[in-house]
This record gives structure tokens, C-alpha cells and sequence, in this order.
């Protein structure tokens, strides 16, 4: 199910914005409309959709039309064309009192400017959305607190803006947007105005607190590298188009146009790339049912000096050296007493950032594991092709 429903999307700013639509159906371009109408396309036939729960993330550089778009999925600024579906209910058709309550109740939005007031304390800041919505004193307090403790600030419930660092204004602003309860967060450049490392550091909380509450998240930004560590998937926009959507991943590996590949060709795929990239099935496997005498015969199959060892269910026990396999077959010892245990093991989302050290330093390739079963392994090998390749080019050298 979507929240978010965007179908051709338009704003035209100017005095004749139909002309300039029109135009744009005529297939003319931004700038012939700039030069002939002097109106200008702020967002160009925008349509996408974002699903219960996804944190749904569109960037592009200074006038791409980012801001605009996000400005207009809440209407404070008025659509030209297109429908923007929240719920179901097209918000461009409300009326303003079905405007207003949509907004109260399904739409919290975090500005780049924290907009707070100056003379109301950080309970009071984060409670003024409960406020104005009519909610008793107790009950705002009471939700307002738990905002307050959910970002990180229990202890500064009476602090003024002016006494807080850039970091902590911006968590009273997203903390004012969660006591609201709303189902939708839409944050503007929310982090641009933060130190380098303080933006990482409200990323990080973001990441943790979207696992906590799951909420549907539409988050604009200029910053690549924030759109790849946030996004489940990512929207690219250019002169008010989108040019790309996507994860993470197929936007690396698959830029749709040149354009996409001149601002992903930079990116540290270390970071971006997880264990599931580059990983690939053992070629070989053997169960405790086989026996060791089994063992050794299928590692003999495929020139294997090493077998991994799962029970009936697929769940990951282990590794079974050839020596060891030999020795238990000649020595009749179960292949439990033999199973290399401490293998390393990963899971499927794990940087491979985090698995290059490990792999240097592993005698064996590391198991990716999820909920007890194996579903792969990843070598040095892979990990390193992966890096420089591509992920289906790793594969294949793996």
C-alpha cells in the first residue's frame, strides 16, 4: 500500500502558467518556455509513489526542483497540473478545512530551518501542533515528552532554543513532528545546515528512530551520500524532472543516463554495497546426515579443501576442513566433533565497509547468515570485485 501517490506532478511559476503547460505538452523545453513566456518550470511532470513505511528520499542539485516538489505534496505551494494522493485522497481537490486537518493528522513536516519559537521552552516548542489542534494540556505534555525522549533530548524538556547547539534545535523540530503522530514525515533539507559531523550524527538517529516507529519518510536533500545511507529508495531530479528511482544499489550500478553517472561514478561503494551484492553460493554444501565420508567426496567433486555444513532446515553449523573430513571418516568421529564453529559470519544488509577488514584477516570465506539459515558466502575476492567491478561482474568472478 502507498501513502504517497504522485501522478504528473506540475508546477509552472509565472503569470501564464497554462501557457507554459501547454508548452511542456508541446514538448518544449524549460528554457525555450523561460525565454519565450518568462515563466518558469519548477517541477516538470513529477509521478511516483511511496509505500507504507519506506523512507523515500528525492535529490538533486540547487534548482532542480526538489524543494518544490515537497512543498507541493502538502500544498503550500498550489499544483498546476497532476494529483498528489495522500491516502487514497487527492490533497490538490481539498477544500482549505480538509486541507488543514489532513495536514494536522497525516502530515508531519521538518524544515531546514528549525523554526522554532524563541519564548517557548523545548516541551513547549514540541507541543504547539497539539496545541493548536485543541488536545489537553496533560495529554500534549504527555506526548510531547515521549517525542522529547524518542530524539535524544530527556533533560532539556526546559531549555530554550538560544541554549541548545544547531544538533539539538533540529531534534526539537523533528521531535515536535513526531508528537504529532502522524503517519507521514516530509524533511526538507533537514540536515544541511548542521556541522558535518552533527548531520552524521542526526542521520544516524533517524535511521535508528524510522526503525523504531516506521513511518513513511519523503526526504529532500543535495547530498548523495546522505541519499544513499537513508534511502530505501531514491528519487534523482533534474530541471524539475525525475530522471531516476531507485535503491541504493541499482542507481549505482545501473545510472539511467549519463547525468546519473556523472554523480554516482565518486561514490565510496564500500559504503553503499552491502554483503548481499557481491555474495554467491557455496559450491558445495554437506549436511550431518551425509557423514564425513560423503564430505570428502563432494570436496573431491569440485577441488574443494573446505565444505560448508548446514543441518535439514538449511540452518548454518559450520565448516568441514578435508583433513578434518578425513580423519573422522578413518577415525569414525561424528562431524561434530570436528566442524570449524567460529566461522564469521554477516548479515545480508552489512556494508561491505565493515567486511573488507574482516575478510583480509578470515582463513575461510564469511557465511551470511539471516535468521539462522545461510544463504551465501562472500570471499575476499568478491568483496574487492565487487568494490571495483561492479556488482555482476563480481559475480561472475567469483
Amino acid at each position: 500500500m502507498s501513502n504517497i501517490e504522485i501522478k504528473n506532478l506540475t508546477k509552472v511559476f509565472g503569470s501564464h502558467p497554462k501557457q507554459g503547460l501547454r508548452m511542456l505538452e508541446e514538448g518544449y523545453s524549460k528554457d525555450d518556455i523561460l525565454e519565450q513566456t518568462g515563466n518558469t518550470v519548477g517541477v516538470n511532470k513529477a509521478s511516483f509513489e511511496v509505500k507504507n513505511g519506506e523512507f523515500f528520499v528525492i535529490m538533486g542539485l540547487s534548482g532542480s526542483g526538489k524543494s518544490t516538489l515537497i512543498r507541493l505534496v502538502n500544498r503550500l505551494i498550489e499544483p498546476t497540473d497532476g494529483e498528489v494522493l495522500i491516502d487514497g485522497e487527492d490533497i490538490t481537490k481539498m477544500k482549505r478545512d480538509q486541507l488543514i486537518e489532513t495536514r494536522r493528522q497525516k502530515l508531519g513536516m521538518v524544515f531546514q530551518n528549525f523554526g522554532l519559537f524563541p519564548h517557548r521552552t523545548v516541551v513547549g516548542n514540541v507541543a504547539y501542533g497539539l496545541e493548536i489542534q485543541g488536545v489537553g494540556k496533560e495529554e500534549r505534555e504527555k506526548r510531547a515528552q515521549k517525542s522529547i525522549e524518542d530524539v535524544g533530548l530527556k533533560g532539556y524538556e526546559n531549555s530554550y532554543p538560544n541554549e541548545l547547539s544547531g544538533g539539538m534545535q533540529q531534534r526539537v523540530g523533528l521531535a515536535r513532528a513526531l508528537a504529532n503522530d502522524t503517519d507521514i514525515l516530509l524533511m526538507d533539507e533537514a540536515f544541511s545546515a548542521l556541522d558535518p559531523l552533527i548531520r552524521k550524527e542526526m542521520q544516524d538517529e533517524l535511521l535508528k528512530l524510522q526503525n523504531k516507529l516506521d513511518k513513511t519518510i519523503l526526504f529532500i536533500t543535495h547530498d548523495l551520500d546522505e541519499a544513499l545511507k537513508l534511502g530505501d529508495r531514491i528519487a534523482i531530479m533534474k530541471d524539475g524532472q525525475i530522471v531516476q528511482v531507485g535503491s541504493s544499489e541499482e542507481i549505482l550500478e545501473n545510472p539511467a543516463n549519463q547525468y546519473v553517472s556523472n554523480f554516482v561514478k565518486d561514490v565510496d561503494r564500500s559504503k553503499v554495497l552491502d554483503a548481499q551484492a557481491v555474495m554467491r553460493k557455496p559450491e558445495v554444501l554437506t549436511t550431518y546426515k551425509d557423514g564425513p565420508r560423503m564430505a570428502v567426496r563432494k570436496m573431491e567433486e569440485v577441488g574443494a579443501s573446505s565444505i560448508f555444513v548446514v543441518d535439514r532446515e538449511d540452518n548454518f553449523k559450520g565448516l568441514l576442513t578435508i583433513d578434518d573430513a578425513i580423519n573422522a571418516y578413518k577415525n569414525d568421529i561424528s562431524m561434530e566433533e570436528v566442524l570449524v564453529t567460529d566461522v564469521h559470519q554477516t548479515t545480508p544488509e552489512t556494508p561491505l565497509n565493515d567486511l573488507i577488514g574482516v575478510a583480509a584477516d578470515a582463513k575461510y570465506p564469511i557465511a551470511v547468515v539471516e535468521d539462522g539459515k545461510l544463504l551465501g558466502i562472500v570471499s575476499r575476492v568478491s568483496i574487492l570485485s565487487g568494490l571495483v567491478l561492479g556488482k555482476e561482474k563480481a559475480e561472475v568472478t567469483s
